[in-house]
């Protein structure tokens, strides 16, 4: 399933939700207008856009996440490896190696991952 990439102002109203939730739209109105310092009007749109997408709804003036952050996060990696990658995993990692060089501590914890996911096979 392909998901939708929000915009860094979308992201941005996303984390306040995620922070927060439930709550009430004018509350969130009153937050991105603090830390945002945006408009009443300009949340509503963004909101209004994140919700079209499945990814928040607000009903009854209530704003939930319809997905956690890290549901959104793993499928928009799950994407990205689909679109660059055809879903391979290994292809991914074997490009990244290619520009970076992995510390003892992180290739050791990566072959932990992989011996724990092994077990569960």
């Amino acid at each position: 399933m392909i998901i939708y990439v929000m915009t860094q102002a979308e992201n941005d109203l996303a984390q306040i939700i995620w922070e927060t939730e439930p709550i009430r739209s004018g509350e969130l109105v009153k937050l991105a207008a603090e830390r945002l310092g945006w408009k009443k009007s300009t949340t509503y749109t963004v909101l209004r856009k994140i919700c079209e997408n499945d990814i928040f709804q607000n009903q009854d003036t209530m704003v939930t996440s319809r997905m956690t952050k890290e549901e959104y996060a793993r499928r928009k990696g799950e994407n990205y490896l689909e679109e660059n990658y055809h879903g391979s995993l290994s292809g991914f990692v074997a490009a990244f190696l290619e520009h970076k060089k992995l510390n003892r501590k992180e290739l050791e914890k990566l072959e932990k991952m992989i011996e724990n996911y092994k077990e569960e096979l």
